[in-house]
């Protein structure tokens, strides 16, 4: 169970903003002497920051399932050009408006950051004034917790709106109307936020506070400051064009050295380990969040509130054995991703879920019981989808040890950062400071973990042959441990190859659709059955849950996923129970169509597209400060 973090018992802030989720009462009536001078007042209102993450139109229901989505190797199912304009394939398509019907409103995430902005510098102010931070090492530690989720919240501003107003401190008369800002002047104050965060926070399990990932530790304060420090030295899109900064204190050399030391200070620390790639995930769906494994820090959201299954899960289609609400299944992966990976990859087959939980039809009428109440359900099995309706399998409704009962929220923390990412982030900025040699030994763990062991032999004399081919493997490497973590978008953005890498991909989806070039030794159709609790699996086929046991009647045996698998072979598997399925095409039609592969991206250089505007009721409320011109940044540096 997750600890007293919830959203749904967090305190309200000095600012005095209320929400309907909230149960405690508002001390915004104490003078700021009062709270931040007794660490359970002072504590409360580090909490209550937290509170602007989790409202209805903020990271819970508008950020996370939006941005981040539509790169080469994740997409929301299904984009289609024709309904390009669209307010929610609008947001991720390359083509967003000021007008977007999901996010023109002032409830929205973009107010809400500012919200959690302002309860941030309210804290920090405080904190600094009385919360004698010098000599009550407790105090400290909540100061360094508001300094870093203000600098969460303002990285995600500027991945999503480019230049954006620049608060920090409190909101008064004087300071209320604000321009953008150059982005480079936030993140100069993000790095030294974070410098000094890291003095107070302590590492996990150091202390009883950072024992949980709901809380910001040490670790994740030096994670999140070698995150920004390779944004802020890598391309992005400016007022006068898509380029790197001109500001020589985040010239390329300099951020990586910061993203080096400091994701090797994490490493060396031992205060928290990679485990299996499968095992971090079930733990998240389990709602463990002891820290000292691979999650460095989660958004933290209560039972009742979070869309994060719903977004990023397998779909359900119908209230059934493992949930209440027929969901999941908003986002998913690329097909050509899951071609991509080598079959020996056990990444593949938890990222990449060709199937679907079944309909009414497809199962028969049951109850579970729940906290002693009983809920009339189906008992379904696993269907197969098609290619252009893969899901995200590394978060699963099946792995729940609680049934979700909301009718469209289930509780699972936001995993913002976990511990593979500081090492491929130190491989990257070793291998540019020190070379490919010097760099392996940062990547190689998460290979480690994945592939056998002359696969990964073979990757290293591939990679380390120069500077350049290992980059490359960064970047294949980051997109198979990160699929589906809305990171892959920042990703190619900073590294300048958004505009290739999409360009490529709508390549590839076109060979995929005809099975031609480096798909054609794929089989036209798919060959499935249920698993019975007698069958002896053969070679080749499929399973998609390596966590728990197969399921008779349940789980979905398929053969016909791997390059090289057969028709042929595929029909002599009649006798056995699997019948065929139509995969690539749909009434001898391709399901993988142009309209799709068009509606991925539909501007020309998504590189000059990949920001947010303001949107439009922000502009006018503005006093005539926010505009959207300068592809919504500053002419100049």
């Amino acid at each position: 169970m997750k600890n007293y973090i919830k959203l749904s018992i967090m305190a309200l802030s000095l600012v005095g903003i209320t929400s309907c989720d909230m149960d405690s009462p508002s001390i915004s009536s104490l003078d700021e002497s009062s709270v931040f001078s007794v660490y359970s007042l002072a504590e409360s209102e580090i909490m209550s920051i937290h509170v602007s993450f989790g409202e209805t139109n903020s990271y819970r229901g508008r950020f996370l399932p939006y941005y981040g989505i539509n790169t080469d190797c994740e997409w929301i199912i299904t984009p289609s050009f024709a309904d390009r304009l669209t307010d929610k394939y609008a947001l991720s398509n390359y083509s967003t408006t000021p007008g977007n019907g999901q996010m023109n409103t002032e409830n929205n995430a973009y107010a809400k950051f500012y919200e959690g902005i302002e309860r941030a510098n309210l804290a920090i102010k405080g904190l600094r004034e009385f919360g004698d931070v010098e000599n009550r090492p407790a105090m400290a530690q909540l100061l360094g917790e508001a300094l870093t989720l203000r600098a969460v919240i303002y990285n995600d501003l500027i991945k999503a709106w480019g230049d954006v107003p620049a608060r920090f401190e409190p909101n008064n008369a004087e300071n209320l109307y604000k321009p953008r800002t150059n982005k480079d002047v936030i993140y100069k104050q993000l790095l030294a936020d974070l410098k000094e965060a890291e003095d107070y926070c302590y590492w996990p399990n150091e202390n009883a506070i950072t024992r949980s990932t709901e809380r910001v530790s040490k670790a994740f304060v030096k994670g999140l400051r070698a995150r920004i420090a390779l944004y802020a030295g890598g391309y992005a899109l400016r007022g006068d064009g898509y380029r790197r900064s001109n500001d020589p204190d985040l010239a390329p050399e300099k951020m990586y050295q910061i993203a080096k030391q400091e994701c090797l200070d994490i490493i060396n620390s031992g205060r928290c380990s990679l485990g299996s790639f499968l095992d971090n995930f079930v733990k998240l769906c389990k709602d463990d969040v002891a820290a000292g494994s691979e999650s460095l820090w989660e958004i933290p959201f209560s039972e009742g509130r979070g869309r994060v299954l719903y977004t990023w899960g397998v779909r359900h289609q119908t209230e059934d054995q493992y949930t209440y609400q027929p969901r999941g299944g908003v986002n998913g992966p690329l097909p050509t991703l899951f071609y991509d990976y080598d079959v020996d990859d056990v990444r593949r087959n938890i990222t990449c879920v060709p199937y679907r939980w079944g309909s009414k039809d497809d199962g028969t009428p049951t109850s579970v019981n729940h906290n002693g109440n009983n809920y009339n359900v189906n008992q379904v099995p696993q269907v197969m989808s098609n290619p252009t309706a893969m899901y995200f399998g590394k978060l699963r409704y099946e792995w729940l040890d609680r049934y979700v009962t909301s009718t469209n929220d289930d509780g699972v923390n936001w995993q913002y950062m976990r511990l593979a990412d500081v090492y491929l982030m130190a491989a990257e900025a070793i291998n540019e400071l020190d070379g490919p040699a010097a760099a392996w030994s940062y990547m190689k763990p998460i290979l480690d973990r994945a592939l056998p062991a002359q696969k990964v032999s073979a990757l290293q004399a591939k990679y380390t042959a120069s500077k350049q081919a290992f980059f490359e493997g960064i970047v294949d490497q980051r997109a198979f441990e990160f699929a589906g973590e809305a990171l892959r978008k920042a990703d190619l953005i900073r590294w300048g190859i958004i505009d290739q890498k999409i360009a490529e991909t709508k390549a590839k989806l076109s060979r995929l659709a005809s099975r031609s070039g480096e798909y054609s030794d794929l089989p036209e159709k798919v060959y499935v059955k249920l698993y019975g609790a007698e069958d002896e699996l053969p070679a080749g086929v499929q399973l998609f849950d390596s966590y728990k046991k197969p399921v008779a009647g349940e789980t979905l045996v398929i053969y016909g996923l791997n390059h090289g698998d057969s028709d042929d072979i595929g029909k002599n598997m009649k006798d056995a129970g699997y019948e065929s399925k139509g995969w690539f095409l749909s009434n001898g039609e391709p399901r993988i169509t142009q309209d799709i592969i068009d509606g991925l991206c539909v501007a020309d250089k998504p590189s000059m597209n990949c920001l947010w505007p303001i949107w439009t009721c922000f502009i006018g409320n503005s006093n005539g400060m926010l505009n959207n011109d300068g592809n919504y940044g500053q002419l100049s540096d």
